[in-house]
């Protein structure tokens, strides 16, 4: 499994998402620019002592990140997506894509993937969640469906 963060500006969320990896086996692929530097100590007291086995890999933009990987066929977690996080049968070793923590994942990346926008529901009143629990949410579900 693939777990792609477009842009992440808060490292404590990286190094939660990085140990969330390690634990499930997923890689992690950080596009740049980032919001803070690899080496800062949230982002590694965070991941704590798991860094050392986390296959992660860096990208200037989005465009390296589609070269780099073949263009894989990537799913987009967004607020308003067309569907459910769970009404999908994820592929083998989908790539999952979660946007920045302010801003979520720019338009113009959304308008090419129209069809791969997936949604987390909220029922209440919070617009968002916290991003590092949103990719847990999903890396268990595809985990879920291997069972």
């Amino acid at each position: 499994m693939n777990i792609v963060l477009h842009e992440p500006q808060i490292p404590a969320n990286t190094g939660n998402i990085a140990r969330t990896c390690v634990a499930t086996g997923a890689l992690l692929h950080l596009v740049r620019p980032l919001g803070f530097h690899t080496d800062e100590k949230t982002l590694k007291r965070a991941g704590l002592d798991y860094w050392k086995y986390l296959n992660v890999h860096y990208y200037d933009d989005f465009d390296d990140f589609l070269q780099k990987n073949n263009n894989p066929p990537v799913f987009m977690v967004e607020t308003g997506g067309k569907k459910l996080y769970t009404d999908i049968k994820y592929p083998e070793n989908p790539f999952i894509m979660f946007g920045k923590e302010t801003t979520g994942i720019p338009k113009n990346i959304l308008e090419k993937y129209e069809e791969n926008i997936l949604e987390i529901p909220m029922p209440g009143v919070v617009r968002s969640l916290n991003l590092s629990n949103a990719v847990s949410i999903v890396i268990y579900e595809v985990l879920r469906q291997r069972s």
